[in-house]
């Protein structure tokens, strides 16, 4: 869940009008959406089942090619702390990578001198590790990625997204009651979401679920004019994401990708089976 949701309340559009296009992220002014239904909500109860799915296909996870050893910084969800994304980095570490936590405790929003330390976190793990490091944010922690990256892009090699609502109505999540009362903050600043709609200027991912129960999936599109974004869908709850067998292959993929020569998430062959990527023109269905 964002800081910064969406726009402006839309009203509701009517039975009756006329199908909406799948969203694709290049309409900056939102889009006329309501927080997932409450069959998606109970669907987020999956999210044990999603971990053990991790444990059970982790053998054929782990002859994955390793990664270069770069560094990566992992933000939890609004809520949650480091535990969180445990699983999610003791995986990218036995890939290779040096994973790290954001080491603030709760995420309870941008509160005073949270997002000053983030900006320190990234320029220690630069320093110490002596290169480009990758950003991964779980939910509202993606928003704090895709500003810093935004803000240090000479110091970040990739960004990937999980569930994290960067455009969309304010209220389309299930979450922002929550968001509100713990952060003291209201989302309604015209000018700083349409800053936080933008991409960052480096190879940018988002992964999302049209199943997620807390966040409206179109919430979570990245503009496809830009060639250095893409958007992976996977079949994962919100809660339950980043321990998703799927995520997981998905953001490994992601990782190994030279940023000199990247390229978008390939669907070809069996992947086809279990991914689906909104990032061409071409590609785009309709949704009801």
């Amino acid at each position: 869940m964002a800081f910064t949701l969406c726009a402006r309340t839309m009203p509701r559009p009517s039975r009756k009008s006329a199908p909406t296009p799948e969203p694709t992220g290049d309409d900056d002014t939102g889009l006329h959406l309501t927080p997932p239904g409450l069959g998606l909500v109970l669907l987020e109860a999956r999210a044990p089942w999603e971990a053990m799915a991790m444990a059970a296909v982790f053998p054929w996870l782990s002859r994955m090619p390793s990664g270069d050893g770069h560094a990566v910084l992992v933000f939890p969800g609004l809520g949650a702390s480091d535990i969180s994304t445990l699983a999610l980095r003791r995986f990218l570490k036995q890939h290779g990578y040096q994973a790290q936590g954001w080491k603030q405790g709760l995420n309870l929003g941008p509160r005073d001198g949270v997002l000053d330390a983030c900006r320190e976190r990234v320029h220690q793990l630069h320093q110490q590790h002596g290169g480009k490091i990758s950003l991964i944010g779980w939910s509202l922690g993606g928003i704090y990625a895709r500003e810093m990256a935004k803000e240090m892009p000479d110091l970040v090699r990739c960004v990937i997204t999980l569930g994290t609502p960067f455009t969309g109505h304010p209220k389309a999540t299930n979450a922002w009651r929550f968001y509100n009362l713990v952060s003291g903050q209201q989302s309604h600043d015209e000018d700083l979401l349409a800053e936080v709609r933008k991409p960052p200027p480096v190879p940018t991912t988002s992964i999302y679920s049209k199943t997620d129960g807390i966040v409206a999936w179109q919430c979570s599109i990245n503009p496809t004019r830009h060639a250095h974004t893409e958007n992976i869908e996977v079949h994962a709850s919100h809660i339950g994401m980043g321990m998703n067998p799927l995520a997981m292959y998905a953001i490994a993929d992601r990782l190994r990708q030279d940023p000199a020569h990247w390229k978008r998430f390939d669907v070809q062959g069996a992947r086809r089976w279990f991914f689906k990527v909104a990032h061409q023109p071409e590609m785009v269905t309709q949704w009801y």
